[in-house]
């Protein structure tokens, strides 16, 4: 038997207090007072004194790249999985951006078999492509990809630029009872944009990308979300017209969800500095106004999920000239100490941080998550006054592309549970 001892439990829309939890066989087992309901065995139970800190359910980073298979040199399965429990995810979900594709049930049952064998103990759910090869040519097979275990379907990294093969993607998908992942981008509008359009890129004499490049396609995809009726989950929302879609949409009752990453609500384009390609990312790092918009979002409940897009790289792919530099951030191990900063700044409530790390990431792709007697036993126990400084040289991760290499963050994971084990422990981490 384990025993959570004496933290604040947030389960958003459920609990917000200082209770005890007991957890037995996987599961938890009761919610209670230690001392008021002790029975006989629990003084042999292990116990975690979780006294000043956050026990929230486990949280979850619905888009990551994992890299496996095809590009293990960038990050592996089992390193990937390592930096999400240090991180304090119990689950991930890998985009299908591999070699092969994830378009085929041999395909993501063998990223699930990887994750189970390595180790690491984080749970994986895959997300199948939309199309095969993620050419946007035909779709692939959305009945043998749910099967085998995929919880929704993109071709990220690729927009779909077929408007009707984005149709019938919904349609089908709807079908399944699983949501479209879009990746929005106008590949003619962005062109050979390297980094946000504006007087920023001007003076560096970078190709610029507009905002117009991500917003024109979220405008096409809630147009087709409405008219199918599917569940439409826009990716990495970067533009604060984007942002505007977003929010008339549901407020006309179409059925989207929308996600954003840590580093578009913490830096601007003035972030690239000198050609920094760390900060080279995709959608591009924009301007001041659309950070803020995308906070706004996230306040007023448009962006539903704050989700890492961690995106791994080796120096092969980063340390080169900017025009040439791999997209993305390595960003597992920084996303809970990135968004916590939001609860500081008053941006958001812990609860509603939580709500968008953990419950709201449950819900899109179908799975349970949440901190009640009889639930599967994945936990994330927060320090939220932990000062840290992000090191990437000791990163789990393959991937040391960060643009936050030196920040000090205040507050990060110090335990991760996943079905009543412990898969990352800060104090036997040396951190």
């Amino acid at each position: 038997m384990l025993v959570i001892r004496g933290g604040r439990v947030i389960d958003p829309g459920r609990l917000d207090g200082v209770h005890d939890i007991w957890i037995e066989s996987g599961r938890i087992v009761r919610i209670g007072n230690m001392d008021e309901h002790a029975e006989p065995g629990d003084e042999n139970a292990d116990v975690i004194d979780a006294s000043g800190r956050i026990v929230v359910p486990g949280l979850i980073d619905m888009h990551v790249h994992l890299r496996e298979p095809g590009y293990e040199y960038k990050e592996t399965i089992a390193t990937g999985c390592a930096a999400a429990a240090r991180g304090g995810f119990t689950a991930v979900c890998p985009m299908p951006n591999t070699n092969p594709v994830n378009d085929s049930a041999q395909v993501c049952r063998f990223i699930i078999d990887q994750a189970r064998s390595c180790g690491a103990g984080v749970k994986v759910y895959p997300v199948g492509a939309i199309s095969v090869g993620l050419a946007g040519r035909e779709l692939a097979e959305y009945g043998e990809l749910k099967s085998a275990g995929a919880v929704a379907f993109s071709d990220d990294g690729n927009p779909v630029t077929n408007g009707q093969l984005m149709r019938r993607a919904l349609e089908y998908a709807k079908g399944m009872g699983l949501p479209v992942i879009s990746h929005c981008e106008d590949l003619l509008l962005a062109g050979k944009g390297v980094m946000n359009e504006g007087t920023f890129a001007s003076r560096l004499g970078l190709a610029g990308i507009p905002n117009a490049a991500e917003s024109v396609m979220v405008c096409r995809d809630v147009a087709l979300c409405e008219l199918t009726g599917g569940r439409l989950h826009i990716a990495h929302v970067s533009a604060r017209e984007s942002v505007e879609i977003i929010r008339h949409a549901k407020q006309r009752g179409i059925k989207v969800t929308a996600e954003t990453a840590p580093h578009f609500f913490t830096l601007t384009e003035e972030a690239v500095g000198m050609y920094d390609t760390s900060a080279k990312v995709n959608p591009p790092l924009r301007s001041a106004a659309d950070r803020d918009a995308v906070r706004e979002g996230l306040a007023d409940g448009t962006i539903d999920v704050i989700a890492s897009d961690h995106a791994p790289h080796s120096t092969v792919d980063k340390d080169v000239e900017f025009d040439a530099a791999a997209n993305g951030i390595s960003g597992l191990e920084t996303s809970l100490g990135l968004s916590l900063a939001l609860v500081k700044e008053n941006v958001l409530s812990m609860a509603d941080l939580i709500e968008k790390m953990s419950v709201a990431p449950a819900r899109i792709i179908g799975k349970e998550n949440g901190i009640f007697e009889g639930a599967v036993a994945d936990m994330t126990i927060i320090d939220p006054d932990s000062s840290w400084i992000v090191r990437a040289d000791s990163f789990c991760s393959l991937g040391k592309n960060t643009p936050f290499d030196g920040w000090e963050l205040n507050g990060r994971a110090v335990m991760t549970i996943v079905d009543g084990g412990v898969v990352f422990d800060a104090s036997k981490s040396g951190l």
